[in-house]
Order: structure tokens, then C-alpha cells, then sequence
């Protein structure tokens, strides 16, 4: 990619458009794009950082699109109909979709390191680009949230990092098959659940992502990671457990409301202390996985441990809002039942009532995974906690609506948990902040839906003004 193109994104403020344009422009290509939230007058602060690193903006009804050699870059979720859509046809220009640049720029890396699994993608994609510019490496990472590390004033939405190393970073989408675009030196895969995808479906996209790399690097506590990795060259095979005999074994959990400890231990290597920043016993098995990568990539173990010690981990994944009355306020992007259930686990390991928000990430995710969310909070919630769940994300367009919260909340409430649906957002702040009492936890979760951060910082208002019980 030495040509200088000129790229034109469509829905540049989404989180995987953003990074991919931000590492586009930094390579010295022009960039320009438009955004539904940007014509809606939301998210300000992102397009000010957006057209500060040089990209013009445009409202999204067609105007901003020059024509050939203009390449139009849109996700796979973009409307045929779409204004921009509409003119680029009309000009001729040719389209790739997001994943099909990020995987020509992911695949002209001297290494590749690709990251999948259906959750904890994105801490572990953070984790790996930490260890690896610890270490010196300089590498670049895309990712699909913002890493803390890399964050500042002059780069608040620093989901990307730009480094002139030969090491590209990333983790890589299945949900719209797009993950068979990549060819890693090193894959990682940390999980196969249900999300998007029908198991069977999972299966073969994981399967195939993994055969296809140079170094695969899968956790054998996942029984179908397990499963997959007893189809593999074992020459090409890298593995991480807490549970079984691995090429990287941790051990030794020990859990605080706000971080967590383990030690790891690399064949029968004497075990090298690791403590992280970030709760919850997830993260040890994400903190494993980054390990496991960045030793494939030549960092030594102890230097990665090191490392992790100042990982400051992502916006919105288990991130400390504040504290007001008595009363934490946590902003978390769990959205499918293996998140959800983490970030539940995570919050059950410390006394305190538990008061969840749930935004569902949209219509058709609800409907197809609505049993297995009801599983969740049924076994996640405990007989004092309380479930408040508005209306579902919905952003236009034609998607069936014939299962909404109110059905997910009714589902809940059969299995014997205290759910409610309230549809207005306000309405369900107000009621959170009625609700809680000193010692409570308040956690809002949901994804798809940027505004949500404001909501945990508004709702945290909410509650100090409240006067405690």
C-alpha cells in the first residue's frame, strides 16, 4: 500500500471505521467520510478528532464523493439506499468494504497478528499492542475500542495506534464472515460462543482462521476452542489454560473488585507473577492469550508480565464511572450472553446489590439470542438485584421488530428475577437512581450505541443528587 489513494468512509464514526481511517490517514492517505450521527448533530468531540488528523467531513447524503479514484470504504451494515450508496454508483467509483482494507493493509505486515473469538477480542488485541510497544516493538494496532494507554488529550478516541514497526495488530470480525479475509503469522482465539452466528457456522469460520496461520494460539478452557485444537498441527500450535497442561499455564487467581492477580509458568518454567489493573477472571484468560501471542512474537515472558502491570485496559470494558451516595457506577460493553455472564461473575465475587441496565445491541441480535440472554441474567442476577431494560438500539431502516425488551424482561420475571422494561432511556435513569442505596453496584451494558458512556456519566449524576435513604 506505498500508493497514495484516496479513501472515502462511509459511517466514519463507527468503531471500526474510525481506527481503520485514523491508520489510512497516518500512512498518508486522504481520507474523507460522512456519519449519520454527524448529520444528527451527536458525538461532536469524535468528529473534531476526526477532522483534526486531517479528515474532511461531510454530511452523508452523497455530496462529499468525488469520483474516481475516490475508493468508497462501507461496512457490510450500510443500506444499499444510503444517500452515499446511491452517488457512488453513480460516479463509478469502486467499494471496499471495511473489513477488505483493513485486511489488505493487515496482510502487507511482515507479521500479522490477528485476534478472534466471539468475546474479549478487543482487551486482548489492547493487551498484545501494550506488551508490544512495552517491549519496543512499535507496532500498529486496530481495534475496535478505546485503548487507555494510548489515550491523551491530543488522541481521545485512540482505538488505533500507528507505529512504524513491522508488527500489525488487530482482531478480526466473524460476524459477517469477513474473517476468512485474514492471513496471520499468529492467531489468536480465545473463545467460540454463541453471537451473531449459528454454532456450526462459528466452527468453520474459527476452524478455517486458525489452519490458515503461521502460529495459532488457542485456550484449551474453552471446550470448543478445545475441541478445534485437536485438529491442528501441533507444530503450529500454541495453547494457554488455567485448568490444563498447556504450553502457558496460570495459576494462583486471586481477585479484587478492581484487579486481579495469577501467576504463569511456560512449560516447567518456574511461575512468573502477573497483576493486572483490570477485574474479573475473564481477564486473567484474555491477559494469557496476550501472553501467549507476544512470546510468539519473540517478547520474553517476564517482560511481558512486566508489561501487563500497566495495562490500563478500554473504554467501557469494566470501567470505574464514578462513586456518588454510597453507589458505583460501572460502563461495561457486554452485549451477548458470554459478556454478559463475565461481567455478572465479575461483579458476584464482592458483596453489594447489583442494579443492571441492559440495552439490547439491536432487534435481530435479541431475537435470535433472546433464550440464551434470559439464561443469563436468570443465573447472573441474584434475589435482591434489579434489571432495567429499555427499548433496543435502532438506528433506522427495515429490521422486523417482533421481539423487544419487554419480551426479554417477561422472560426474566418467569424465572424468578426482578426485570422491568421501561423504553425511555431518562425513565430508566430516574428509576435506577430511586432504586439504589449505599453499597450498590450500578452497571449499564450495551454496545452499538456510543451515547452510552454519556448515559453512566448522566445516570452517576442522577444518583448524587439523590438524596441516600
Amino acid at each position: 500500500m506505498n500508493e497514495t489513494k484516496s479513501y472515502f468512509f462511509c459511517g466514519i464514526g463507527g468503531s471500526g471505521m474510525l481506527p481503520l481511517a485514523t491508520i489510512a490517514g497516518a500512512r498518508g492517505h486522504r481520507i474523507a467520510g460522512s456519519d449519520r450521527s454527524l448529520d444528527q448533530g451527536r458525538l461532536a468531540p469524535k468528529f473534531e478528532a476526526l477532522a483534526a488528523q486531517g479528515a474532511a467531513l461531510f454530511p452523508q447524503d452523497g455530496s462529499g464523493l468525488a469520483g474516481p479514484p475516490q475508493i468508497l470504504v462501507a461496512s457490510a451494515a450500510v443500506e444499499d439506499h444510503v444517500p452515499d450508496m446511491v452517488r457512488a454508483r453513480e460516479l463509478g467509483m469502486d467499494r471496499l468494504s471495511r473489513a477488505e482494507l483493513l485486511a489488505e493493509m493487515f496482510n502487507a505486515a511482515p507479521t500479522g497478528i490477528a485476534v478472534g473469538g466471539t468475546s474479549g477480542k478487543s482487551t486482548v488485541t489492547g493487551m498484545i499492542g501494550w506488551i508490544l510497544h512495552y517491549a519496543g516493538r512499535d507496532p500498529t494496532v486496530m481495534n475496535g475500542a478505546v485503548m487507555k494507554n494510548f489515550a491523551g488529550p491530543g488522541r481521545p478516541f485512540a482505538s488505533a495506534l500507528v507505529g512504524s514497526g513491522d508488527v500489525f495488530v488487530s482482531e478480526v470480525d466473524e460476524s459477517d464472515g469477513s474473517i476468512a479475509l485474514y492471513r496471520p503469522a499468529i492467531a489468536v482465539l480465545g473463545n467460540v460462543t454463541l453471537d451473531h452466528k449459528s454454532l456450526d457456522e462459528l466452527r468453520r469460520l474459527f476452524g478455517d482462521f486458525a489452519a490458515a496461520a503461521g502460529t495459532a494460539i488457542l485456550n484449551l478452557d474453552d471446550p470448543e476452542t478445545r475441541r478445534l485444537a485437536a485438529t491442528l498441527d501441533p507444530a503450529r500450535l500454541r495453547t494457554f489454560s488455567f485448568r490444563e497442561d498447556a504450553d502457558l499455564t496460570g495459576g494462583s487467581i486471586e481477585e479484587a473488585p478492581f484487579a486481579i492477580s495469577f501467576t504463569v509458568c511456560e512449560g516447567d518454567g518456574a511461575p512468573v507473577p502477573v497483576r493486572l489493573g483490570v477485574p474479573g477472571r475473564h481477564n486473567a484468560e484474555n491477559a494469557l492469550a496476550a501472553i501467549a501471542a507476544a512470546r510468539a512474537a519473540g517478547v520474553g515472558l517476564e517482560e511481558a508480565a512486566d508489561a501487563l502491570g500497566g495495562f490500563q485496559g478500554l473504554r467501557r470494558r469494566f470501567e470505574l464511572v464514578g462513586e456518588a451516595n454510597g453507589v458505583a457506577v460501572i460502563d461495561d460493553f457486554a452485549h451477548n450472553p458470554d459478556k454478559i455472564a463475565a461481567t455478572m461473575r465479575t461483579l458476584r465475587a464482592f458483596p453489594g446489590r447489583l442494579l443492571a441496565f441492559f440495552q439490547p445491541h439491536g432487534y435481530g441480535p435479541l431475537r435470535s439470542m433472546r433464550r440464551e440472554l434470559a439464561a443469563c441474567f436468570a443465573e447472573g442476577l441474584g434475589p435482591d438485584d434489579r434489571l432495567i431494560l429499555p427499548d433496543p438500539v435502532y438506528h433506522g431502516g427495515t429490521v422486523a421488530r417482533e421481539v423487544g425488551s419487554a419480551d426479554l424482561a417477561a422472560d426474566i420475571s418467569a424465572a424468578g428475577r426482578a426485570a422491568e422494561h421501561i423504553p425511555d432511556r431518562a425513565a430508566c435513569a430516574s428509576r435506577l437512581a430511586a432504586l439504589a442505596r449505599p453499597g450498590d453496584r450500578i452497571v449499564v451494558m450495551g454496545a452499538r450505541d456510543d451515547t452510552l458512556t454519556d448515559f453512566a456519566q448522566s445516570l452517576l449524576a442522577t444518583v448524587a443528587e439523590q438524596t441516600p435513604p
